[in-house]
């Protein structure tokens, strides 16, 4: 139980947590460097070295925290981070040699996702952005109707004038997808305002629909869901001590009271 204990202590302390954040980002440099030719050339080895090594690391790091769980270990696969993380083990394990070896390369850039396993704000963000998959898919069907609309609009009144803009039902998606970026948007307006001297009309009011206020409608569903994942974060922080943690708890007082005796006792006899 001591060692339970330990283990429980290293994975919970903060520098542990920093030590880990550390490593990954040192193997994502690791990784940066090996796609420079003449570096690969001269330092393969080394760079081979300190993967193999940050690899190690991220297994000590998972069975130390099977430990602290111990003797429930299966929980640790209860957290999809953790099942996250374990994954990304095991595909490093696979040999970088014949078909798998792509396999394996692109695996190795899973360690560097590892960051928004490690930090709690980066966790919190995607449990948010995840939270706001269906509505957001709401979101985008609105969009995606607004689009098709405006570019059959497009193709009717422009296509003629503007081929290369609006030649097609397909060209004219591109086209307003351009648009929504606000990248070179008003070219395309200029150009249809030659034949059209009222088509700003046309631009300015997607702009304004399809920028301004679906872009805002996406961002204030992804803040609603952000401030809902925080609010769920503190009732877990609130939630009350297990009946298991608070026996490991009261072990470590009786332990550390027993010390105290002793060198009391110690001190008496001298």
């Amino acid at each position: 139980m001591r060692v339970v204990h330990l283990s429980h202590r290293l994975v919970s302390s903060n520098w542990f947590e920093f030590f880990i954040i550390a490593v990954i980002i040192g193997n994502a440099v690791l990784l940066g460097l090996g796609t420079s030719p003449g570096v690969e050339d001269n330092y393969g080895d080394l760079l081979h070295l300190g993967n193999q090594v940050a690899l190690g690391i991220f297994i000590v790091e998972a069975l130390l925290k099977m430990l602290a769980l111990a003797p429930r270990s299966h929980r640790y696969f209860r957290e999809g981070w953790n099942v996250f993380d374990f994954l990304v083990i095991l595909l490093a394990l696979v040999p970088a040699t014949g078909q798998f070896a792509m396999v394996s390369r692109l695996a190795r850039l899973l360690r560097v996702v590892r960051l928004i396993t490690t930090i709690r704000d980066l966790r919190l963000i995607v449990a948010a952005l995840v939270r706001s998959i269906p509505s957001v898919g709401h979101v985008m069907m609105l969009m995606g109707i607004v689009v098709y609309i405006y570019a059959i609009m497009g193709y009717h009144l422009f296509h003629e004038h503007d081929p290369e803009n609006w030649r097609n039902l397909g060209i004219s998606v591109l086209t307003l997808f351009n648009i929504i970026t606000l990248e070179g948007w008003t070219l395309v307006m200029n150009t249809a305002m030659e034949k059209y001297p009222w088509a700003w009309v046309y631009f300015v009011s997607f702009v304004v629909m399809g920028t301004f206020v679906v872009i805002n409608m996406f961002i204030a569903i992804i803040i609603n869901n952000l401030d809902e994942a925080k609010a769920e974060r503190l009732r877990e922080l609130e939630t009350p001590v297990s009946q298991e943690e608070l026996l490991r708890e009261i072990r470590a007082t009786q332990a550390a009271l027993a010390r105290l005796e002793r060198r009391l006792d110690d001190d008496q006899q001298r």
